[in-house]
């Protein structure tokens, strides 16, 4: 249960710290951020941040069960 519970903090904060450096011209290094095109509407997104912020979520949410 604290995995499901980590991947809504671990979305949220990559769509804002790739937003944030994407919409900068950044490509973030190890971070890989790249523009996404789902139906018409761009956003930028990284995979290896929201792997890294879904398992800290995750490690933190298990020691508060």
């Amino acid at each position: 249960m604290a995995f499901l519970k980590a991947l809504i903090p671990a979305a949220l904060l990559t769509w804002i710290v790739a937003g944030v450096m994407g919409s900068n011209g950044s490509r973030g290094g190890m971070l890989a951020i790249e523009h996404a095109l789902v139906r018409g509407h761009g956003f930028y997104w990284s995979w290896p941040l929201f792997l890294a912020a879904t398992a800290l979520g995750w490690a933190i949410l298990a020691m508060m069960d």
